[in-house]
This record gives structure tokens, C-alpha cells and sequence, in this order.
């Protein structure tokens, strides 16, 4: 390799790591409300508070609007995504089925690491529900989401749930403090995470579902509730 294409390499390299630390930055800020439904964004405010350049900011943003987390207005701008329940219904039709897909992958594909990290987010999202810390919830939340993914060991998988996980999170916390149980949520995903973990493909299978059917009588329980604005 020359080195310019090595410089080249490197530099890359750079910017797509920044671009994945403004994109967790983002998305966080987004499904926590930090960043509200309808809240214009604007590229050189949000590289000013990261400290990121504005190349990273933009390519995160991209990823956030194929993901629905935001809208990108031609000469217009920015916006954060609303919540619309109706859509979250949707998105949980193709999660049932892609989540138990993944469950039984993972309960014969995973690694031992990826065991014993099974077991460390299952404790992990029970002690912050004992807490009733919420933000650490979401945060196991999400490793968990990722962690089922790959350890299904499939890229097709993770690419089609990839898109789905950050709207489904964001819902869920506008709205759990209304008509959710946080303890009974992580025992619900402890649950899966265990059966994953042991290799027991029809328990991952069966608590996927458990979990699913929770997270939709949850949404549905969510209709009438206002909107967040």
C-alpha cells in the first residue's frame, strides 16, 4: 500500500469512528427525548456540542433518517421523526417474526463470550428495573437488541432489525411510565437473554414471543394517549 493510500485508509477509519460515536450520541439523545419529535436539527449546532465535525454529523444523520429516527427536508432541513403507534404496530409484525428468528439462531449460534454476555445484560436489566433507572435500562436495552442480532450470526438479520430497534426504544420510553411495568419488561427480556444463553431453542423461542406479545398489548394500550410534543 502506498502512502497515500494508506493516509487515505487511516483517515477514513477516523471519520467513520466518529460518525458511529455521533450516531450512538445522537440516537440516544433522540430516543430519550434530549431531542424531541418535530425539533429542527441543525448540523453545525449539533457538531458544536459533540465536538465532531460536521462530515460525521451529517453521515450519522443519514443513518438516523433510514432508521425513521429523523426527516431530512431538502432545503428545508432537519427534523426528529414524530411517534405514531400505528406505525409501531407495524413495525412489530416483522419484529415477531425477525425477533424469534433470531432467538432460536442465537441459541445454537452464539459464542461462549456472547453467553456469558447474555447472562451480564440479563442481570444488568434487572438491577437497573430494581432501580427504576430507566436510562440505564435503555442502555442494556439497546446491548441487548444488538447482542440478539449478532449472535444469530446472520448479516441479513441484523441489517433488517437494525432499521426497527431505535424506533421501537423511543416508543417505548414516551410511553412507559403510563402503561408499563419496567420490573416485568426485564424479566420478560432476562428471559430471552437466559434461553439464549443455555441453548434451549424452544424456550428462546417461546419467551421471544412472551416478550413480543407484552410490547404489543403496551402499544396498543398506548392509542389514545396524546402525542408527545
Amino acid at each position: 500500500m502506498s502512502p497515500k493510500s494508506a493516509q487515505h485508509k487511516a483517515v477514513s477509519e477516523k471519520i467513520g469512528s466518529l460518525t458511529d460515536k455521533a450516531y450512538q450520541e445522537l440516537e440516544e439523545r433522540i430516543v430519550t427525548l434530549r431531542l424531541r419529535p418535530g425539533e429542527v436539527l441543525s448540523e453545525t449546532a449539533l457538531s458544536e456540542q459533540l465536538g465532531i465535525g460536521r462530515t460525521p454529523i451529517r453521515e450519522a444523520l443519514q443513518r438516523l433518517a433510514l432508521e425513521g429516527l429523523v426527516v431530512i427536508l431538502p432545503r428545508k432541513g432537519i427534523l426528529v421523526s414524530d411517534i405514531n403507534p400505528g406505525k409501531q404496530l407495524l413495525v412489530l409484525e416483522v419484529r415477531r417474526e425477525l425477533d424469534g428468528l433470531m432467538a432460536r439462531a442465537g441459541s445454537v449460534r452464539r459464542t461462549e463470550e456472547e453467553r456469558d454476555h447474555f447472562l451480564e445484560i440479563a442481570a444488568g436489566m434487572e438491577q437497573a428495573a430494581s432501580e427504576n433507572d430507566a436510562i440505564k435500562f435503555m442502555r442494556y436495552d439497546n446491548e441487548y437488541n444488538v447482542l440478539v442480532a449478532t449472535a444469530a450470526h446472520n448479516e441479513y438479520v441484523v441489517r433488517a432489525i437494525g432499521l426497527m430497534n431505535s424506533l421501537s426504544r423511543r416508543f417505548w420510553y414516551v410511553h412507559y411510565k403510563e402503561t408499563a411495568d419496567l420490573p416485568h419488561c426485564a424479566r420478560l427480556h432476562a428471559a430471552v437473554a437466559r434461553c439464549i444463553a443455555e441453548g434451549d431453542t424452544e424456550g428462546a423461542s417461546e419467551a421471544s414471543d412472551r416478550l413480543i406479545d407484552y410490547v404489543e398489548t403496551f402499544t396498543r394500550a398506548t392509542v389514545n394517549t396524546t402525542p408527545v410534543r
